[in-house]
């Protein structure tokens, strides 16, 4: 699906209907979800992805600090993003504490005083390195959040296939298709962005070659993104899908032919034998 301009992309994106509705939450049987089985060593990976879809609003007040934020069509649909994305994060909560992994009730403000100082110290250089350099960023921003939301989408995959609870299944397979919404409105407003200039592909592909981290990595603690990231792609066989799924479509984008840093930095952090 190609887009000619960032409010086609929003139109299409605004068409979309919630996968994770009030009626859906409400339908999930949720007093069946200690029927089934769970893996004890998937509750850090659960957590560190709710944690992470909880950060979302953290993100957005970052972005609205930039030029890439002040965009009116880019900042209409952070709006509805934030909210589907900490909506994810209140779902997830919820299937742990019916499983038995009991939170307190002011968990999410927990979340966010636990990130570092240092990291907002950096998210604040960066910001101000990105409004000297203007809407030329624009498309780093884009395509950063593409791969987040294309490895994120990937992660719930593993986990559904690692966990196989289908309670946890329909939630999962919910969230990818609102995360999947995600990625189409990045990608496609990424590959806008880039097609303006050489400057923006060379300004692009250098932040993500020398600066690309697991998605949650500077938020949360680094120990944290290793455990997630071996669980779910230390196989071989994960890490080879990943590649197919993430990036060999970021490779579709102009100027990032033959970039691997996707592939390369997710088998370093998961510890694969590819990488070794």
């Amino acid at each position: 699906m190609m887009f000619e301009s960032k409010q086609e992309v929003l139109d299409w994106y605004d068409r979309q209907e919630r996968a994770l509705s009030d009626e859906f939450i409400d339908n999930v049987e949720w007093g069946k979800v200690r029927d089934h089985p769970f893996d004890e060593r998937l509750i850090p990976v659960l957590l560190y992805m709710r944690d992470v879809e909880t950060l979302t609003d953290m993100y957005w007040q970052e972005l609205k600090r930039t030029p890439t934020g002040r965009d009116p069509v880019i900042s209409k649909f952070m709006e509805r993003w934030g909210i589907e994305e900490v909506t994810h994060g209140e779902v997830l909560n919820r299937f742990l504490n019916e499983l038995g992994h009991k939170t307190e009730t002011d968990w999410a403000s927990g979340v966010r005083r636990a990130v570092s100082k240092f990291y907002h110290v950096n998210t604040y250089l960066l910001t101000s390195l990105t409004n000297l350099i203007g809407h030329r960023f624009t498309a780093t921003h884009m395509t950063f959040g593409a791969v987040h939301e294309m490895t994120t989408a990937q992660a719930y995959r593993r986990m559904i296939e690692i966990a196989d609870h289908p309670i946890l299944t329909g939630i999962l397979k919910a969230i990818i298709r609102e995360e999947s919404a995600h990625t189409q409105f990045y990608w496609s407003v990424a590959r806008l962005e880039l097609r303006k200039n050489d400057s923006a592909q060379r300004l692009a592909r250098r932040v993500i070659e020398h600066f690309y981290y697991p998605v949650g990595q500077g938020s949360l603690r680094k120990e944290r993104t290793k455990r997630v990231v071996s669980v779910l792609f230390g196989e071989d066989d994960a890490l080879a899908v990943l590649d197919r799924a993430v990036t060999q479509r970021v490779q579709q984008l102009p100027g990032f032919e033959g970039v691997t840093k996707v592939t390369e930095k997710i088998g370093q952090v998961a510890g694969s034998r590819l990488m070794r």
